[in-house]
């Protein structure tokens, strides 16, 4: 069952809201798209933001959406905590200064940290990150370490690869079942969408996120709904469509025992 953050497990996942999941596999800790403010342009965070994530063995970027590359957020890292981003994306950290470690990655490559495995997958997402218009790519992780393998989806749609990302078996799959806003757009999975995904991967355990966590300023009176509805509608629909795949619905800060 769900747990404060505080507690102590081998093997754990902590979803801290968004897309930003802390992953903990026997002494290996990722971190995935940290978005950690309780602001980000025009998004609201609704709970409190996390708290200090600690050590960390790496960060995993998916595309440098400003929801999923918060750069203030990522300066509030230990600099020297290796980055993984989409092959191509240093000209946007050299832009701003920001100086970090960072490991390109295209689909298909991996790269090793202390015990982590983490391997570049396919995701259907438009990548852009305006005001620049440069493409590098969006990306899903395969994170294996301690026996255990974890896929984080970031941002994409539905498609028949997902069948052979899961072909070696999961164990987790983090996958994304709305956004930031009152609706969605291209290149994301609603709730019924994520359900599909689920029957295409078959993981053991399916944790819904990018939802419940960010609306834009005086919106959440008129649509409170969606920071409370897509994941416990996503469980009911993987119940239909993929009857096999556990699924445990968590909240910002709720962390589950692998």
């Amino acid at each position: 069952m769900p747990g404060p953050v505080t507690a102590r497990a081998e093997h754990r996942v902590t979803w801290l809201g968004h897309s930003t999941v802390l992953l903990e596999l026997d002494g290996a800790r990722v971190l995935t798209d940290p978005v950690l403010r309780p602001r980000v342009a025009h998004l609201r965070r609704h709970g409190p933001a996390p708290a200090a994530v600690g050590r960390l063995d790496a960060v995993l970027i998916s595309h440098l959406h400003h929801d999923h590359l918060d750069l203030p957020s990522l300066r509030m890292l230990d600099a020297a905590t290796p980055v993984v981003v989409p092959r191509g994306s240093g000209r946007t950290f050299a832009l701003r200064s920001l100086r970090r470690e960072l490991v390109e990655l295209g689909e298909g490559e991996e790269a090793s940290f202390d015990g982590a495995r983490v391997r570049a997958v396919r995701a259907v997402h438009d990548d852009r990150r305006l005001p620049l218009t440069s493409r590098t790519g969006a990306l899903g992780f395969v994170v294996e370490g301690a026996g255990r393998r974890v896929y984080f989806a970031g941002d994409t749609e539905v498609f028949d690869g997902m069948r052979a990302i899961g072909g070696d078996g999961l164990d987790v799959a983090l996958l994304p079942v709305w956004g930031w806003g009152t609706r969605l757009g291209p290149g994301h999975m609603d709730p019924d969408q994520a359900a599909q995904a689920a029957a295409l991967l078959r993981p053991a355990l399916a944790i819904p996120v990018h939802w419940g966590t960010y609306l834009p300023y005086g919106a959440a009176g008129r649509h409170s709904r969606v920071l409370e509805v897509p994941g416990t509608t996503f469980a009911e629909r993987v119940r239909v469509r993929a009857p096999g795949v556990r699924v445990v619905v968590l909240q910002p800060g709720d962390w589950l025992a692998l």
